[in-house]
């Protein structure tokens, strides 16, 4: 059974001023849960149909019917189950290694498919502007499938933040136009910014970035305008794992 309190925190944390107000965040499916627990995630509570393949305490698992997970569910198509987390403290960025930056990114897909990108090629450290979609938003969670729990996700001034880097390591951007990430020698330590899905990087982190790098188009007509900037990161951590 679900209460009606519990119905509204559902609901409430759809928005990410409740998930901060509450320190809360929903995720759905038994995969994704699965991977929260075994990560070590606070579990608040879990809402099941079938509670046998969830290893939890009592307490905070409910017995709910499948009509019941439709009405409290995020997804066109409920799967077996909900459960809310406790929002992880955040974590230090690591000083070494490749780090990737998102430069105001608003597409919770994408958002997800990134941090699986990052998990599938070993970036430990995302760092994100504060006006990037918010990690714990239900539709990323969804699409990570469970790699958020082994990528460090930070969000921070990017500006200030890349200003401190670049004394230190090379700051490479995403452009449609610039050298050839092909033709490209990419270091083992660096940070990669990749720019918003409509504007690309912003005019204040264009100005910290030392090498601008592309995805050069052999379409014989050329008439796509850009790549989508999920797909354009599978590239681009391709070429650096590669190097």
């Amino acid at each position: 059974m679900v209460s009606k309190n519990q119905k509204k925190l559902i609901k409430s944390l759809y928005q990410k001023k409740y998930r901060k107000q509450h320190g809360l965040f929903v995720a759905e499916g038994k995969k994704v849960i699965k991977e929260l627990l075994e990560a070590g995630l606070k579990l608040h509570s879990l809402f099941t149909s079938d509670s046998n393949i969830f290893d939890v305490t009592e307490k905070v698992i409910y017995n709910v019917t499948e009509e019941q997970l439709k009405q409290i569910s995020y997804l066109t198509t409920p799967q077996v189950a909900l459960a809310i987390f406790y929002i992880p403290e955040a974590k230090k960025v690591r000083s070494e290694g490749l780090i990737l930056a998102l430069d105001d990114i608003r597409d919770p897909g994408n958002l997800g498919t990134i941090i699986r990108l990052c998990d599938w090629f070993g970036v430990r450290d995302l760092v994100c502007s504060v006006q990037t979609v918010d990690c714990y938003n239900p539709k990323v969670i969804q699409a990570t499938m469970g790699s958020i729990t082994r990528v460090t996700i930070t969000y921070l001034d990017l500006k200030e933040f890349l200003t401190e880097k670049a004394a230190d390591v090379r700051v490479f951007g995403t452009f449609m136009k610039g050298s050839s990430v092909y033709g490209e020698n990419l270091p083992e330590h660096a940070v990669v910014v990749m720019g918003n899905e409509a504007n690309g990087i912003s005019e204040n982190i264009e100005s910290l970035v030392n090498d601008r790098i592309t995805i050069p188009q052999f379409g014989e007509e050329q008439k796509t305008e850009s790549l989508n900037v999920a797909t354009a990161t599978a590239i681009i951590l391709s070429e650096f794992r590669r190097s």
